[in-house]
């Protein structure tokens, strides 16, 4: 064991640094394992892909090994909210319980940060539908002359989704750079400036990703110095870098350069009547082109929508209008920065929606199958077009390479019945070192699993009324305080209505019918609420204590069979000789089961139900690979003994009984 192993094990065990610093901390056998292979992978400059099972403590295992090795280092994690997390609570707690003294940074992209450029020319502008977005406007105008680090976090009553956002913040195309009257003030470049000078920068997938793809988001000026890497929730890696490594254009962006176009005019004597009418054309081409588009399904192929009638012609006229509007601002270039931005702009949109509408599916030189797969997807009043590639492998391993770093990969949820192959597979790392870190929970004493009997089979009609009839009597047991998860909105949607016309007793909370967090926080508060929630539900939910304890399963997430990438790659694995459903289908579908599972016990005092009501786990042979994945959980096919587990006089011994 080297000095820093040793090093991290002492600050993690009994009478420890931690121990001494942090009311009711207490040392795990499994965190300690997981902070001695971080600190190997450090000391080595290596490779760890570890699974660290739910209440692990697999935060402060990788965060105490990286402060004390003194080594410059990332971290990322999945989701702006964990970001946050990470770098506002548990960052400072093991920093000060070690009495280290190490910079540390928070840097997140350039969507997240007030553009003080883009909120002066947001002003006066007629561009608000309401008076709540004027208030909202007024808000932000306001904290933007208080704030000193203008992360639009700040906000609290800034939903995420407002359309405000756009108008007061910059992206990668329509930042004016150092050009921008605001550059010495702009609070992208003094985040930069923070994380280039930190030792621990904490960043989210997106903008490492970003980055990676050379997306000009925001610090690759301190990738190169980073000595090691760390990627906390990594199950999710794969599939966002399929994201970055192909490029999209949808909807938005063009309305945005067309209103940004006419927004530049007001400065520029005469630019209005060379900018309006290819301006207007711009947003009327777009909003024809979605018109068009309205017969398809919501999402598909390229070729499904090439095919469709009028959409060709409305894509013509898309690029003709593109075209129109760069050569309107070709002129203006000179006369202020923005007009030489929407220039660039809609140059760079009309080539990625050439590119797009490029139908090449082989390439005849090499007759290989082409590897970027080109899809749709419709919204209700926009769409995307996207180029995906279908394996990431390679980009991955490159960067990986050219860093010379220590990688961490890790997560609650990365294994395949004790196995790493998948996941490694598509990450491209080659014989890393991997260590599966078991939950210190005693899952046999605090959890049950039900597997209903009598079930039908999931693609029956009346499925989900059976469901819910089968958790009638386990919400009873458990007077609510319940997790109800769906394979798909139409089955939610179902649920929901069936158990309003039943009169259900519990409060119920439907995605969909209030933002993610407020229908949480209702949750929480409501102490015997069901909240009935699809894909998004499944993972970075974590609700402690007594207020959840059922989770519910309705069938197993086997992949949409509309995702036209997913299509793609099981194609792709058949056209390599492999089994699609066993190399790709079935792990994914394990990893994305053990994400819900995961949201039923959180601590070491909490109690639940996990209710898996898809009978193909007991009728299918693959079956056994789902539940050789999840914790030692006891299992039931008897309701009786759910109604044991949560009766007050529920002795150890009832519910070892359950078999």
């Amino acid at each position: 064991m080297d000095e820093l192993s040793a090093d991290s094990i002492a600050a993690l065990g009994e009478g420890g640094a931690l121990a001494q610093a942090l009311p009711g901390f207490k040392p795990r056998e499994a965190q300690q394992q997981l902070a001695t292979a971080v600190a190997d992978a450090l000391s080595q400059r290596g490779t760890l892909v570890a699974e660290a099972g739910t209440g692990t403590g697999k935060t402060f295992a990788y965060l105490v090994p990286v402060l004390r090795s003194g080594a410059k280092a990332i971290v990322s994690t999945g989701t702006r909210a964990l970001q946050d997390q990470l770098f506002h609570r548990d960052l400072p707690r093991v920093r000060d319980a070690l009495g280290t003294g190490i910079k540390t940074a928070l840097l997140k992209g350039r969507a997240n940060y007030l553009c003080r450029y883009r909120l002066e020319r947001a002003k006066g502008e007629p561009r608000f539908s309401s008076r709540e977005q004027i208030a909202q406007f007024q808000r932000v105008v306001a904290w933007s002359g208080r704030t000193k680090m203008g992360d639009l976090a700040e906000i609290d009553a800034l939903p995420e989704e407002s359309p405000l956002l756009p108008m007061v913040t910059s992206t990668a195309e329509n930042c004016l750079g150092s050009e921008c009257p605001s550059w010495n003030e702009c609070f992208v470049v003094q985040a930069r400036q923070r994380a280039q000078s930190a030792d621990v920068v904490v960043v989210n997938h997106h903008l490492l990703l970003a980055d990676m793809a050379l997306k000009q988001e925001g610090f690759g000026e301190i990738l190169p110095g980073a000595q090691a890497f760390i990627i906390d929730e990594a199950h999710q890696l794969p599939e966002l870098a399929a994201q970055f490594f192909g490029e999209g254009l949808s909807a938005r962006p063009l309305v945005e350069l067309a209103r940004d176009a006419l927004g530049e005019c007001k400065d520029v004597q005469g630019a209005l009547a060379m900018v309006q009418e290819p301006a207007r054309g711009l947003e009327h081409a777009t909003r024809a082109l979605r018109a068009a588009m309205e017969g398809l399904p919501l999402r598909g192929t390229q070729q499904r929508a090439l095919h469709g009638r009028g959409i060709d012609d409305a894509l013509h006229v898309l690029a003709d209008a593109l075209q129109r509007l760069r050569d309107a601002c070709a002129p203006l270039r000179e006369t202020a920065p923005g007009f030489d931005a929407c220039h660039a702009r809609a140059q760079e949109f009309l080539s990625r929606l050439a590119r797009w509408r490029a139908e090449r599916d082989f390439d005849g030189e090499f007759e290989a199958a082409d590897d970027d797969v080109r899809w749709y997807e419709l919204t209700p009043r926009g769409f995307r077009f996207q180029r995906t590639p279908l394996d990431v492998s390679a980009p991955l391993r490159a960067h990986r390479e050219r860093s010379h770093a220590a990688w961490v990969f890790t997560s609650a949820t990365l294994a395949v019945d004790g196995r790493f192959d998948h996941i490694v597979e598509r990450l491209g790392l080659d014989q890393p070192a991997t260590l599966l870190a078991p939950s210190p929970f005693d899952w046999p004493r605090q959890a049950l699993c039900l597997l209903p009997q009598r079930m039908p089979q999931p693609s029956s009609r009346d499925y989900t009324q059976v469901v819910v009839d089968t958790l009638r009597p386990v919400l009873e047991a458990s007077a609510g305080r319940a997790f109800i998860l769906f394979a798909s909105h139409r089955a939610l949607r179902e649920a929901a209505a069936l158990l309003r016309d039943e009169g259900a007793p519990w409060p119920l909370y439907v995605q969909g019918e209030a933002p993610r967090q407020v229908l949480l926080q209702r949750f929480r508060e409501s102490g015997n609420g069901v909240l009935l929630g699809a894909a998004s539900f499944r993972e970075g939910v974590d609700v402690a204590g007594g207020a959840l304890s059922v989770v519910v399963i309705d069938k197993l997430p086997f992949a949409a069979p509309d995702d036209p990438v997913f299509e793609a790659r099981l194609d792709a694995v058949r056209r390599a000789g492999g089994n699609p459903f066993r190399d790709e289908q079935l792990p994914q579908a394990v990893i994305a089961l053990k994400q819900g599972v995961g949201r039923l016990i959180r601590t070491e005092t909490d109690r639940g139900v996990l209710v898996l009501c898809d009978p193909r786990l007991t009728q299918k042979t693959y079956g056994q690979v789902f539940m050789d994945s999840l914790p030692p959980f006891a299992v039931t096919r008897d309701v009786r003994d759910v109604e044991a587990f949560f009766a007050p006089e529920c002795s150890d011994r009832n519910r070892e009984g359950a078999v």
